[in-house]
């Protein structure tokens, strides 16, 4: 469904974009400009308004959780999502098992949606690279599915309340690590998902352009 022109006519509006901004594309962008490519391709699509948690746009029939990411230092193979969901007020606080009702509101927003795209911003110009960079990557579902099997560790170190915790997925034959789950504690209350391994997931598109005269003010 995410064809090549679709891919084209996304790219070539980036590349608007950063004609008259330095800024990183912003995630409120990325859904609009989602959305209008697809009906610009004669697909229908639009904006969310069913009051569904998580579910950002609706392309021919398809939920989409939309996800941007722009760290600063941000590592090219591995996907950080800051705030995957807030998490509500169940009982949380500095026991191991306490990560499970915490866990199972992950599984229950998973729910509100079936396709999760991100779009990073890997590369910002400098005098010496003059290009920006991005990608597309869809991140499965099955994937994150996977941390009904994962490893729990509450932080008891830690001095927040309550207590932050761990959920790691690795693979069962390697040990490597696929992605893990931050239960962020404190006054935030939310879910991280970090570490993600590019290599699980599907890169839809790269872009890279070059910003002219970038030593001219």
């Amino acid at each position: 469904m995410i064809s090549e022109s679709i891919l084209d006519d996304f790219g070539d509006a980036l590349r608007l974009h950063h004609c008259f901004s330095d800024e990183p594309f912003t995630k409120d962008k990325f859904e609009y400009l989602l959305v209008n490519v697809f009906k610009h391709n004669g697909i229908l699509a639009g904006k969310n308004t069913q009051n569904n948690p998580g579910a950002d746009v609706i392309i021919n029939g398809q939920t989409f959780s939309l996800k941007t990411q722009a760290d600063k230092n941000l590592r090219v193979n591995f996907i950080n999502i800051h705030k995957f969901m807030e998490l509500g007020r169940g009982e949380w606080r500095n026991k191991v098992k306490h990560l499970d009702g915490l866990r199972n509101q992950f599984f229950s927003h998973l729910t509100n949606y079936q396709r999760i795209l991100i779009l990073r911003n890997i590369g910002v110009p400098s005098p010496e690279v003059p290009f920006w960079k991005y990608e597309m990557v869809e991140i499965p579902k099955n994937l994150l599915l996977e941390a009904s099997e994962g490893e729990m560790e509450m932080t008891a170190d830690s001095v927040q309340t309550p207590k932050p915790g761990y959920c790691r997925v690795f693979d069962k034959v390697s040990r490597k690590l696929k992605f893990e789950l931050y239960f962020d504690g404190g006054s935030e209350r939310k879910l991280k998902v970090n570490k993600i391994d590019k290599s699980y997931c599907l890169v839809h598109a790269n872009w890279e352009f070059m910003i002219q005269d970038m030593d001219e003010n």
